[in-house]
Formats: C-alpha cells, structure tokens, sequence
C-alpha cells in the first residue's frame, strides 16, 4: 500500500493513514463463518442426494415391477418436496441472517 500511495516516506504514509484518510475495522464473527461452512455442507449433500435419487430410480427399475416401482417412487417424490420445502426456508433463513449480520448491509 506504501509503494502505491505514492507518499515520500513511510512515516508520511501512517501518518497520513492514521489521522486523514478514513480506515475500516474488519471483525471475522466465528459463528458466522460456521454458519456458512454448514450451509457450503448443504450443497455438496444435496449433490449427493440428487446422484442417489438417479441411481435409485434406475434400480427400483430393474429389480421391482413397474406397479411397486412407481409406489416408491410417489414416496419419494413426496419426501423430495419435503427436501426442497425444506431448502427454501434454509435460503430465507440464510437471506434473514445475511441482512442482520452482514457488514454489506451496514
């Protein structure tokens, strides 16, 4: 930052750093980063679900009738609802605690 100011000294440059040019405080919150490590958790385990649902419909499938088959599968479209049900209410919650805790949106 020195060498970009273009100040004739270093001493120049803190002081013209500490008592003319306004400076940000940065505060790392360690729940927050918590917070989002668990929500990245989210996505790579919903990658895995979406690649387990493909592989399960293909083997219900193959070793079940169509009639018992498609009965599992009604149950399992109804529990993904579930999931994706859900996962909207983990985005309004994750848009909620962006919007108290946020330093963009001071």
């Amino acid at each position: 930052m020195y060498e970009k100011s273009g100040a004739y000294s270093m001493s120049s440059f803190i002081k013209a750093q500490v008592f003319q040019k306004p400076f940000k405080v940065f505060f790392f919150d360690e729940n927050t980063r918590i917070f989002i490590d668990r929500l990245a958790g989210f996505n790579s385990l919903y990658r895995t679900f979406g690649i387990s649902y493909d592989n399960l419909v293909k083997t219900l499938y193959l070793n079940f009738t169509e009639k018992k088959a498609n009965a599992a599968l009604f149950e399992l479209k109804k529990l993904t609802m579930q999931l994706v049900s859900l996962n909207q209410d983990i985005v309004a919650l994750a848009k909620k605690f962006d919007e108290q805790w946020s330093q963009k949106s001071q």
